[in-house]
């Protein structure tokens, strides 16, 4: 028996909201229905790994094609590329692109194959439109379903969920909260579901703040920081959780890198006992700013442990704002962390209602 043929977006208010982890899990979800699946994201964000002048194909559709092993005609390439260059090129051309063109163009790749067809929108509501592809427009243009990720902090972040529903109308089905604190799950699932569902804004999950798929790898670090490795560049894949700022005196250090784990320690390049004292914790890479160059004798311990050393250029404030602002910016190209999304999705969401609106069954 065959599946029907659906088209479902998914979306957000805002960037880096959780989208990937949600594709992650309801594809999964999905494929263990044996229903098929395809992924694209009309607008690619992210074509580090392109080469040739084969078709556009966005980093997070080629990742989830690798972590579900998808045949080559599940993956489809993107319309146009969202950058700088592009978005320039695009601007001094003097208009918008018409979204019913875009979309003419996006359902023809699209076609009419059996299964579920997963649209991933770009990060805002209005991220696209430049091209004829933010969000409303696609839904408009598909009249395709829509399913919001949406990074819950308190009871304000309802407001752009709001403004949502009055762009996207009958098409938004619901939404994905995420991020939430362990400390406020109860009370967001007791009180703000409810009250979010009496807005017409039905609620298919609630996802608790992960350390890990916010964590960024060690390597990731060292290309935001421009930072030369010291020893263990092999170690790059090391997943960075927390972090330390090694400016005080070394007990107080003990004291806070006993509480932390597999993180990144900012420190001056002079302070060795800071250092060692890392290397002595769950410390994932080591991060030196200032002039001076480390001891042979800390490279050495660092060799031993398998702790990458990095040297960074810039003062400790700024390093510091720079790894900060990489935790939970960061693409899901890890297979743990897939496999920790596809589980938390799991754990935590329910989408027999949503299926069920799909037309797929229960």
């Amino acid at each position: 028996m065959g599946h029907p043929s659906v088209t479902l977006l998914l979306g957000s208010c805002e960037s880096f909201s959780g989208k990937s982890a949600l594709v992650m899990g309801l594809a999964r979800q999905l494929r263990s229905r044996g229903v098929p699946i395809r992924y694209g994201k009309p607008l690619a964000t992210s074509l580090e790994e392109a080469s040739g002048d084969g078709p556009m194909l966005d980093d997070d559709v080629r990742f989830l094609g690798e972590f579900f092993d998808l045949p080559p005609e599940a993956l489809l390439p993107s319309v146009c590329a969202l950058g700088e260059e592009p978005t320039r090129r695009q601007l001094l051309t003097g208009a918008c692109v018409a979204a019913d063109a875009a979309v003419a163009a996006l359902t023809g790749l699209i076609g009419a194959a059996d299964g579920v067809t997963l649209l991933e929108a770009a990060g805002s509501l209005s991220e696209g439109r430049l091209f004829g592809l933010a969000l409303p427009q696609l839904a408009r243009g598909l009249a395709a379903p829509v399913l919001l990720a949406h990074a819950w902090e308190d009871s304000r972040s309802v407001e752009p969920l709001l403004e949502a529903r009055e762009a996207l109308g009958d098409r938004l089905l619901g939404v994905v909260l995420n991020n939430v604190p362990a400390e406020q799950i109860a009370t967001v699932v007791d009180e703000v579901v409810p009250a979010l569902d009496r807005l017409g804004l039905p609620v298919y999950g609630v996802l608790p703040r992960s350390p890990l798929l916010r964590s960024v790898t060690v390597a990731e670090l060292v290309n935001r920081l421009q930072a030369r490795v010291l020893c263990c560049a092999d170690r790059g894949d090391l997943l960075v959780e927390s972090l330390s700022i090694g400016a005080m005196n070394v007990n107080s250090a003990m004291e806070v890198f006993r509480r932390q784990r597999n993180m990144a320690v900012v420190t001056g390049a002079d302070r060795t006992d800071i250092q060692l004292a890392a290397l002595e914790a769950s410390t994932q890479c080591l991060i030196l700013t200032g002039a001076a160059e480390p001891l042979p004798q800390l490279v050495n311990r660092a060799q031993e442990l398998d702790v990458p050393l990095l040297k960074v250029e810039h003062d400790t404030l700024t390093t510091v704002a720079a790894v900060e602002k990489a935790f939970g910016h960061v693409r899901l190209h890890e297979a743990v962390k897939a496999t920790y999304a596809c589980r938390m999705v799991a754990e935590h969401c329910d989408f027999t209602p949503l299926f069920e609106r799909l037309g797929l069954g229960a």
